[in-house]
């Protein structure tokens, strides 16, 4: 309406988060669970091709592989929307990982404790680059079958860093890493600008 005094709703911040971790351990699983949009994915089939490349140990049953990145979004509340980048978990496909990083202001790591190993690199990536991260524990057919404290003594992490149990699978429980992140996130800016605003580069 012309002469109105009522301010326009402030844009909601936008997070980018990246969902990262081994071969396997369910990225493209959690970006589908949680994204209100249907999420690009950037799948191949796995061929006999890759048979001395492809570890499938474990996850004889996968049968697919993302090889650039996966693409979702997720609104948290009215003042808060999350870019979610999954990242291609096979080593030959690394070198993306350095380009997906660019802007993003955490991450979560996915680890199978069936093959833990596999998310050690994705660790390391974040932990090099101060990339604030969260894990979550993926537990495939929803089992469980060590308590976080155990995997966080196995996985060498830091107290800071949270270990949360998840099944991909499942909406609420990718959503609940996320807020455990984005919790982590706002009680870290808090701290260092006083304003517990999300800012990243160039904002």
């Amino acid at each position: 309406m012309a002469g109105s005094d009522t301010a326009a709703p402030a844009a909601p911040d936008t997070v980018k988060i990246l969902i990262a971790g081994g071969f396997g351990v369910g990225k493209t699983t959690m970006v589908g669970s949680v994204s209100e949009i249907t999420p690009l994915r950037t799948e191949e089939r796995l061929t006999g091709a890759g048979a001395d490349v492809d570890d499938l140990t474990g996850i004889e049953e996968k049968n697919a592989t993302t090889v650039a990145l996966d693409f979702g979004r997720i609104t948290i509340g009215q003042d808060l929307v999350l870019y979610l980048f999954g990242t291609p978990g096979q080593q030959r496909f690394w070198f993306m990982w350095n380009d997906l990083a660019v802007g993003a202001l955490g991450a979560v790591v996915l680890v199978d404790v069936r093959r833990p190993e596999t998310s050690f690199a994705a660790i390391d990536f974040f932990e090099r680059r101060k990339i604030p991260f969260v894990v979550g524990v993926n537990g495939f057919y929803g089992d469980h079958p060590y308590p976080p404290d155990e995997i966080r003594d196995a996985l060498a992490l830091p107290e800071h860093v949270r270990v949360l149990l998840c099944d991909a699978r499942e909406r609420d429980s990718s959503r609940d890493v996320l807020i455990a992140l984005m919790d982590q996130l706002i009680a870290s800016a808090a701290g260092g600008s006083g304003s517990g605003r999300l800012t990243g580069p160039g904002r």
